[in-house]
């Protein structure tokens, strides 16, 4: 499938974020209803969730196992990725200052980029890009990425441009991921871990 218009839509999405209140400007904090913590907490791993008891049920010889495999391997990357960038940009978050250039400040400032943000684009984009020209409505799946980087900035966890650059990069290691015939999750777990419980059993 073409990720041109993957990009599209993800792009396309950022604008509403930026809407949450700017580039870079702390919104007010709002911690109710669907940007509650405790709902977003639950809505990434059960994303996570699902994407992990999937590709262990389905096994990487399914079509739809194989997808989920690519989607591991990006949220494995992506995770790896966000961590490293955390420490070394080391920029605060919008509860530690309102100040959003407040860059490379040491230990304890882990505003860039987000982490939860990242997982949420790793994780549905090789499912995107695998079935989306044939299933619309997998294209849903790309308001989750969108929902989290509102959610993160409405309860000033992350300025503006920490969740828009993880759906940036999230995305292009989800587009890489779905790009490697065999996922590398795949080639260095044992063979009766990706066979899949449905296979096996």
């Amino acid at each position: 499938m073409e990720t041109r218009p993957l990009l599209a839509v993800i792009w396309s999405s950022l604008p509403a974020l930026a809407a949450a209140g700017g580039i870079d400007h702390k919104v007010e904090y709002d911690d109710s209803g669907i940007w509650n913590r405790n709902v977003q907490v639950l809505v990434e791993a059960t994303t996570v969730g699902t994407v992990v008891v999937g590709a262990l049920s389905e096994g990487n010889d399914r079509r739809f196992g194989h997808a989920l495999w690519q989607s591991i391997d990006a949220m494995a990357v992506g995770a790896l990725t966000a961590q490293a960038m955390k420490y070394t940009f080391s920029r605060a978050r919008p509860t530690q200052t309102d100040d959003p250039g407040m860059w490379f400040q040491g230990s304890g400032h882990k505003s860039f980029p987000s982490g939860e943000v990242m997982t949420m684009a790793t994780a549905v984009t090789p499912l995107i890009l695998e079935y989306g020209a044939e299933h619309p409505a997998v294209w849903a799946l790309a308001a989750l990425p969108v929902y989290d980087g509102i959610a993160r900035v409405k309860v000033n966890a992350h300025w503006q441009t920490d969740v828009l650059a993880s759906m940036a990069i999230g995305t292009a290691l989800g587009v890489y991921a779905h790009a490697r015939p065999i996922p590398i999750s795949v080639s260095i777990l044992p063979h009766g871990v990706t066979v899949g419980w449905r296979k096996s059993f």
